[in-house]
């Protein structure tokens, strides 16, 4: 059974959350906090496996009561925030304190919102439940970058697909910031978050990395030394010449969207010409089947390693098929992209 408090300001929200969430066998809601220092009297007496935590709220807002949760009782924090830009700025400052999983705060219609999130909040939570706590403790962000070369105009022949969920921020932080500038490749990324969320994200990350980062947009041309970042509820794949981005809302049956096998299945079906096939940390199987299509071809695969991966889901399935080259540390994942690129993909 895993043990859940909820941390919000709003009482009908409490109320919500816990009957949602109680409506999972698994999962029980064993008390809630009105804010982040209320929360903070809880966590030692009744030991939660995982808390859910609103970011603003008054006296003690939930930046910094994760920053003291993170210190004293280092747990999985699965942060719920306000659909806005802001708020996704804010969210993004918790996930380098160290939480784990973001889901937007329903608005409006509060009770009709947040029905259609309840199997999204109960994934994230049974998502965080299986974090290694020792992995997510406060990260450094790198420092921001001037960048030593124009943005690349020339349109890339060899693609770098990365697949990545619970953790990915973290480990996209530590990996992308490695990559040089002037890298003979582009590299497409669906990491499973909501809308709003990918666009701060990839401007975070855009500013501490010597490539160009950007949420990708629809008919974008896909060219070297470029990051291209699935917006949050769209799928995000490549043209059938491979070198232009689409994105739409289908194929609308998949659990994910975006989906990493629909960016894999894309790219092997495409006419891309070298192709390199990351998965990374992340609970479920998304990204594993597509991933065998792309070793299957002939192409290079890497997986993260367990012993880095904050959950090791995706890469587990992906390694289980047999769909892995390398596994790798994510500490090690960029040197052997530039490997791979500088002397192309084939296996």
């Amino acid at each position: 059974m895993i043990k859940v408090l909820v941390v919000d300001d709003s009482s009908f929200m409490r109320q919500e959350l816990t009957r949602l969430i109680s409506d999972d066998p698994d999962i029980e809601v064993i008390g809630t906090a009105f804010d982040g220092a209320h929360a903070l009297k809880k966590i030692p007496v009744l030991k939660p496996d995982v808390v859910t935590l609103d970011i603003e709220m008054p006296q003690m807002d939930g930046l910094t009561a994760l920053k003291h949760i993170m210190i004293s009782h280092p747990l999985p924090v699965v942060i719920i925030s306000s659909l806005t830009q802001k708020g996704a700025e804010i969210t993004f400052e918790a996930i380098q304190l160290g939480a784990v999983e973001v889901i937007p705060k329903p608005s409006g219609t509060i009770s009709l919102n947040i029905k259609q999130q309840k199997q999204e909040i109960i994934e994230k939570i049974k998502a965080a439940h299986k974090v290694d706590c020792k992995k997510i403790r406060r990260i450094a962000p790198p420092a921001p970058v001037v960048k030593k070369y124009p943005p690349m105009s020339t349109e890339c022949s060899h693609i770098v697909a990365i697949g990545v969920s619970t953790g990915g921020p973290q480990t996209l932080m530590k990996i992308i910031p490695q990559l040089p500038g002037d890298l003979p490749a582009a590299i497409m990324v669906v990491q499973h978050m909501p809308p709003v969320f990918t666009k701060s994200f990839a401007t975070r990350l855009n500013s501490v990395s010597n490539l160009t980062v950007k949420e990708a947009e629809h008919n974008d041309i896909i060219l070297e030394g470029h990051v291209y970042i699935a917006p949050g509820g769209y799928h995000m794949t490549a043209g059938k010449n491979g070198k232009h981005i689409e994105i739409s809302e289908e194929p609308s049956g998949t659990l994910h969207r975006p989906s990493v096998d629909v960016m894999f299945d894309s790219l092997v079906k495409g006419q891309t010409k070298q192709l390199t096939g990351v998965i990374l940390t992340g609970m479920g199987k998304d990204g594993a089947a597509g991933l065998k299509k792309i070793h299957d071809k002939g192409f290079s695969t890497i997986g993260e390693s367990e012993s880095s991966s904050v959950v090791y889901g995706m890469p587990r399935e992906a390694a289980n098929m047999g769909a892995v080259d390398f596994v790798l540390d994510k500490g090690d994942i960029a040197s052997k992209i530039i490997e791979l690129v500088s002397r192309g993909s084939k296996v």
